[in-house]
């Protein structure tokens, strides 16, 4: 099982959602950058749970204890390992799902994989609960971006059928509910609370657009930007779908309206519109690069669902326990801001090893 990633920074996730830890390793990142642990912290509590009606009642510091790589708050070029205790975990809860796997969850597959010697308790190693160490590593690599000018802004665009209004030139990370329009927020706090109330849940998309990209990030056909943040992208447990600049609608377009036309703006080359989403042939163009995410809807809910007892071999009903999220969207928002972090600067790092 490789749960790895980069090519000029490396990134290990390892631990399950009940073990005694979680973590990651981070190795790449040059010595002497300062890593601010306050501003790390409220980049984690936006992720973490039991902070809010619609996330899991489950309460997690989610704080990083660091064991190596970091001294006296700088980096010191070494590789970086930085863990998170384990301390509300219930793995009664999920005693029957060795035997019964949940609809829209690992269980089978995992069952199947690893022979029964996986780790079922909270969905171990598959669990969400692993995006905390990828938001440890993508907090870091935030803060180095944001010296080098480089801004990434996120947002919730719709929970279901909801959508917010405005476009995405802000950040929202200040706000309870990161959305641009406050009242629409509060329409998909209402959505998600209705479906709650019901004992099922709901997904939605999340818009991220990373502003201050140099020309020249990303290579040609595998190593393209789009290829590099899918990789880490679809890392994320619950992501379903990404599409970047247009997406999906330019097959709705011809060349004239979906290409974008060139211009020169105080010297520099820029394009008219941006359905490009700031990548052509896979590398950076100097627009802002924009890409949207699709997050299914959580998988376990409170009703009854049909399942199977792969022990018997027969059919069964299935009542899910736990403590879960109604949405997972509204925590996620963070996750793919750390994701796009860790692979702009990936990308980053590898321009300045050719200069």
């Amino acid at each position: 099982m490789s749960s790895s990633y980069g090519e000029n920074l490396r990134v290990t996730i390892f631990g399950q959602s009940h073990s005694n830890a979680i973590g990651m390793t981070l190795e790449g990142i040059p010595a002497g950058e300062k890593i601010d642990t306050e501003k790390l912290n409220a980049f984690m509590a936006r992720r973490a749970p039991g902070n809010n009606s619609y996330s899991t009642p489950r309460k997690e510091a989610d704080q990083p204890e660091f064991l190596c790589g970091v001294f006296n708050d700088y980096t010191c070029g070494t590789p970086i390992s930085a863990i998170i205790r384990n301390s509300n975990t219930r793995s009664q809860d999920y005693s029957e799902l060795k035997r019964v796997p949940r609809p829209g969850h690992a269980d089978y597959t995992a069952e199947e994989k690893y022979k029964g010697f996986q780790d079922y308790t909270g969905g171990g190693h598959f669990s969400g609960r692993l995006t905390a160490p990828l938001c440890i590593a993508g907090g870091i690599c935030l803060q180095i971006l944001e010296k080098e000018g480089i801004e990434i802004l996120t947002r919730i665009k719709s929970i279901k059928d909801v959508e917010d209004k405005g476009e995405l030139i802000d950040a929202t990370s200040g706000k309870t509910f990161p959305v641009v329009d406050d009242a629409q927020g509060e329409k998909m706090v209402a959505l998600i609370e209705e479906y709650k109330a019901k004992g099922d849940s709901v997904g939605g998309i999340i818009e991220c657009v990373i502003n201050g990209l140099p020309v020249g990030l990303g290579d040609p056909m595998f190593d393209g930007m789009e290829n590099r943040i899918a990789n880490i992208i679809f890392g994320i447990p619950a992501v379903k779908g990404l599409e970047f600049g247009a997406g999906f609608d330019v097959a709705k377009m011809t060349g004239s309206e979906n290409n974008d036309y060139y211009k020169y703006e105080n010297g520099q080359v820029k394009t008219l519109t941006n359905n490009a989403g700031g990548i052509l042939g896979g590398i950076t163009n100097g627009m802002p690069l924009t890409f949207k995410v699709a997050i299914k809807p959580t998988p376990s809910i409170a009703m009854t669902q049909q399942s199977v007892d792969l022990k018997t071999g027969e059919e069964k009903e299935l009542v899910v326990k736990g403590r879960h999220d109604p949405c997972i969207v509204p925590r996620a928002v963070p996750v793919v801001e750390a994701a796009a972090a860790i692979a702009v600067y990936d990308a980053l790092l590898g321009q300045k090893k050719l200069k």
